[in-house]
């Protein structure tokens, strides 16, 4: 078992090997092999087909999996190395550590919001971008909106999201005004916020972090421990609660075919959401 650290308490030294093991990944190109399973798999509620990694109760199964196999490709570039997790409510402006120069880089500059600073700068000769919906080939951030501002979420929206006792409802998708995954994944639109916990975040960081391209941008992977921390941490406080839906879709219910159930597989893995309920044997989170 290993553990899975905060980024805040990360040693200069666990910085360092988690970013060369990134650089060296995205040098033999398996990097963007995950960039390009994300977009084929991010299907949304208006498109046809199985929607396994979003806008559906899969959401943290699969990404669940999704960064397992991103961190087992780091460990056979550096064994010690583990994905660190981002909490957005604590570490919430730009001053934070995780965009200093020697980890994530900063904010994007100028007009075409390309980051300059850090390791994963266009101009430090390491970081092409080669899959995404622009032809941009440098990474880009936007933090905050500054044209329409926008703010990480809070403790009390996270809490509003981790209080609610039901893991997901009909009709399973982007739509659904109750449940976990849809209040954490953020999909809801009621309110003066359109975009909550985990869909703000994309938001907030802005440039590659908007869509199905996101990993793009090595914070996605750090945002998503969070989230797989968040998703363990709702499991204790709600022992009773399982996930949804637990049997497969009636042939006759409109998102037969689109919504993966307890114990059917999930591309491209083919590995079910009841395999993936506890991750204890294999890591933990470190507080």
């Amino acid at each position: 078992m290993y553990t899975r650290k905060n980024s805040r308490n990360l040693t200069g030294e666990e910085r360092q090997r988690f970013v060369g093991a990134v650089l060296e990944l995205k040098r033999r190109g398996e990097y963007d092999d995950f960039v390009r399973m994300h977009i084929e798999f991010y299907v949304t509620d208006g498109q046809d087909g199985l929607r396994a990694a979003h806008m559906t109760p899969s959401f943290f199964p699969w990404h669940r999996r999704y960064l397992l196999e991103f961190e087992r490709a780091l460990q056979r570039v550096d064994p010690a190395v583990t994905v660190p997790y981002w909490d957005w409510t604590a570490d919430d402006s730009p001053a934070a550590a995780l965009w200093s120069d020697d980890f994530l880089g900063g904010n994007g500059q100028g007009p075409d919001q390309r980051v300059m600073t850090g390791p994963f700068a266009y101009e430090s000769g390491h970081w092409k971008i080669n899959s995404g919906v622009t032809d941009r080939e440098y990474l880009t951030r936007n933090f905050g909106r500054p044209s329409a501002p926008i703010a990480l979420p809070t403790r009390d929206e996270l809490a509003w999201a981790m209080d609610e006792p039901v893991y997901d409802t009909a009709p399973w998708n982007s739509t659904v005004t109750s449940g976990f995954r849809n209040r954490l994944e953020g999909w809801l639109s009621e309110g003066a916020e359109r975009w909550r916990n985990h869909n703000r975040v994309h938001r907030w960081v802005g440039g590659h972090m908007l869509g199905a391209s996101s990993p793009n941008d090595p914070v996605f992977w750090l945002h998503h421990s969070f989230i797989d921390l968040l998703w363990d941490r709702w499991r204790r406080r709600h022992p009773k609660a399982v996930y949804q839906p637990s049997n497969r879709l009636h042939p006759d219910d409109p998102q037969h075919g689109r919504v993966i159930s307890l114990d059917e597989p999930m591309p491209p893995w083919d590995v079910r959401p009841s395999e993936l309920l506890d991750h204890s044997r294999l890591y933990r989170y470190a507080p």
